[in-house]
């Protein structure tokens, strides 16, 4: 399956802004640069395939009604949050649209099975030559 090309809708996607936590100074108590993105899953424009791996993917910022909340605060500015909110959305969704391949259980070869004996053989006397025989 070739990657999956996708952004989101602009109705597709929400932001509030909150006051980010930690450091800052004075900045934190007075500026609401944080950003809470939120996206419905099953009102978007995803293939239903997407959509499908998405509603039950193991992340926790999926909630039990299908909808992804993802809190930017890294930057200063609102502006920033916000692109970095919709990145990491995007790899998210790129994430769950991957399909790994199926692997299918193969049986050693003939000629591997013979080195591989050939070899616990080798090293097998290799070691019975380290022992000491008194008994001559």
């Amino acid at each position: 399956m070739p990657e999956l090309r996708w952004s989101p809708q602009p109705g597709e996607i929400t932001f509030d802004a909150i006051r980010a936590s930690g450091p800052g100074g004075q900045n934190v108590n007075k500026v609401s640069n944080a950003v809470h993105l939120r996206f419905d899953i099953r009102a978007s424009s995803l293939p239903e395939a997407v959509k499908a791996r998405l509603l039950t993917w193991p992340d926790q910022r999926i909630s039990s009604d299908g909808i992804v909340v993802i809190k930017a605060q890294d930057a200063r500015s609102l502006e920033r949050n916000r692109a970095d909110a919709i990145a990491r959305l995007i790899e998210l969704v790129q994430a769950a649209a991957h399909v790994p391949k199926v692997r299918r259980a193969t049986r050693p070869t003939y000629g591997s099975q013979q080195r591989r004996l050939a070899g616990k053989a080798k090293r097998g006397a290799v070691k019975a030559g380290r022992s000491r025989r008194d008994d001559v």
